[in-house]
């Protein structure tokens, strides 16, 4: 058994499809929410969560998985979705990112609940800026996993292509995005690979130990990317490019200040480190990495 994490967010839906197709062991989707969440239909924060109840996913679930309904901030409300499980895919997500309990409570409900092996989303600013206050969450969980004895794998992606996603509401009204930074490039990463490189790591031998880098096959800048997704709308959309100052007070509305801070260092001054091409999606799929206008063209409908 496998069991999944954030089941319902940009990784975790296509890692369940993934485990589910291959047929080899039962899933166990993991959600804070009632149904799978879509670009369309974002979960609101601050939804009470009950711990270990089904959960009854917007379409019916596929076979071999099962939904529970669990929060990885509270170990003990894991430990239903744990038992049994010979895998954990485990992702942080939100206010998780910042604070909560110690990871190697969530750590040691899984060595006391039979799993062997965990693959952890971190991040690349976790390895290219140590000190960040922004990441210290992510190097504890990095941290716990590595001494928790478990076979382990870190995941260790850069900016996600996902995070045009926050372009869409103004792209579907107004056929404008707005982003800082315009003309700074990253190798933002698609998250299907992410699942994919996960879906290895969970399935088959060789990956332990292993902190693998994640990012797409090319840099590209923000205009860039507006500019792939008005090619899969066929439409002209438009880039506002804002400042520093506007993108912080912006961002401070869903973001906590230290995560805010730490994003736009990144986005405006990226260390060279963070703006080089990694070949670890390659390497561990076979295949090169998915670039932006894929992601772009796959979702066009959330910005029509």
């Amino acid at each position: 058994m496998i069991t999944v994490t954030g089941a319902t967010g940009n990784i975790g839906r296509t890692l369940v499809d993934l485990l589910a197709q291959a047929g080899e062991e039962e899933v166990v989707a993991v959600s804070r929410r009632d149904r799978p969440a879509t670009p369309d239909a974002p979960a609101v924060p601050g939804t009470p969560v009950v711990p270990a109840a089904p959960v009854v996913p917007a379409v019916p679930a596929a076979p071999g998985v099962r939904w529970i309904r669990a929060d990885v901030g509270n170990a003990e409300s894991m430990r239903p979705a744990l038992t049994g499980a010979r895998a954990l895919f485990l992702v942080l997500g939100g206010e998780l990112n910042a604070h909560g309990e110690s990871p190697t409570l969530l750590l040691d409900t899984a060595v006391s609940a039979g799993v062997e092996r965990v693959v952890l989303v971190s991040s690349q600013v976790s390895a290219t800026r140590p000190d960040a206050p922004s990441h210290a969450r992510l190097r504890a969980f990095e941290a716990a996993v590595r001494a928790s004895g478990l076979d382990f794998t870190i995941l260790r992606p850069g900016g996600f292509a996902s995070n045009a996603f926050a372009w869409a509401e103004t792209i579907r009204t107004q056929r404008t995005a707005f982003a800082p930074f315009a003309d700074t490039a990253l190798p933002v990463v698609d998250p299907a690979d992410i699942a994919a490189v996960a879906a290895a790591a969970l399935r088959e031998d060789g990956h332990g130990g292993r902190a693998y880098e994640l990012t797409g096959p090319a840099l590209i800048s923000p205009r860039e990317q507006v500019r792939a997704v008005a090619e899969a709308l066929a439409e002209e959309v438009t880039l506002v490019e804002l400042s520093r100052e506007e993108a912080h007070a912006a961002m401070t509305r869903f973001m906590p200040e230290e995560a805010v801070t730490g994003t736009l260092d990144v986005l405006g001054e990226p260390l060279a480190a963070e703006s080089k091409v990694s070949g670890d999606v390659e390497a561990v799929l076979g295949r090169p990495a998915g670039g932006f206008g894929g992601w772009a063209g796959r979702n066009a409908a959330a910005f029509k």
